[in-house]
């Protein structure tokens, strides 16, 4: 009897395991599927400031563009340079809106993390913070990175694209392939990380000095907070490029 309940009481063990949860989170139920409401109400929040922003600063395009739209025309070419370096002068333009959208939505959450007293707003668990903290949202914009890439290449070179696979040689097939999910794997779990720990550096200090101390941390957050934005676009576009060209 022992030797039966033994596999079994292992099983309950690991399924114990993989409900442990680091902190408190509140959950929506929609149908039949638990979210996790704190990321949805903060991502949401990012939605509506980049969508306002932009529809304010263009509602009223003009020929010499002055204010807002100067501005907004100065991030569109920021993004097509980075966009134009990594994927390529020739592939490169149906891909500025997703590298766009990609660095402006993780720039923007990463910010809100730092400038946004989310604090004030209480929920029944948890608390509010950047989505990017949260290793959901950042493996789901990895994901996406992932899907992003196989398209460009599959659309580039149809099935010869998984020719690359045993290029230059077919003894590298297992490590290419791993290459394949340790590339997620690094996007999301980078960002995640990275914000999660400016957030804890910026908490600590303002727990034990709230005024003057924290502030030159808070400047190094928000520094920080777009290199990693700067840095997730800029592999997503070279990925992609990679697929594209089949060399970088």
């Amino acid at each position: 009897m022992d030797i039966v309940q033994s596999p079994i009481s292992t099983l309950n063990h690991i399924y114990e395991i993989s409900g442990v949860e680091v902190g408190q989170h509140f959950y929506w139920q929609i149908g039949g599927f638990q979210v996790h409401a704190q990321v949805l109400i903060t991502s949401w929040v990012v939605i509506a400031v980049l969508s306002g922003s932009a529809t304010i600063a263009v509602r009223d395009p003009q020929t010499i563009p002055t204010g807002g739209q100067n501005f907004v025309e100065y991030i569109l070419e920021f993004l097509r340079d980075l966009a134009r370096t990594q994927i390529g002068e020739e592939e490169y333009g149906p891909w500025v809106s997703f590298i766009g959208t990609m660095f402006l939505f993780i720039f923007v959450s990463n910010w809100s993390g730092a400038l946004l007293p989310w604090g004030i707003i209480k929920l029944p668990h948890g608390e509010l913070a950047a989505p990017t903290n949260d290793i959901n949202t950042t493996v789901a914009l990895a994901s996406l990175t992932s899907v992003a890439y196989f398209y460009a290449g599959l659309a580039k070179k149809g099935l010869g694209y998984f020719g690359k696979y045993i290029q230059p040689t077919p003894i590298l097939l297992p490590i290419n392939i791993l290459e394949d999910f340790t590339k997620p794997l690094s996007l999301s779990f980078r960002l995640s990380g990275n914000i999660l720990a400016d957030e804890l550096v910026v908490a600590v200090p303002v727990s034990l000095v709230p005024l003057v101390v924290p502030i030159p941390v808070m400047f190094l957050g928000l520094f920080t907070s777009g290199i990693q934005a700067l840095i997730f676009a800029t592999l997503a576009a070279a990925y992609i490029g990679e697929s594209v060209e089949g060399h970088h």
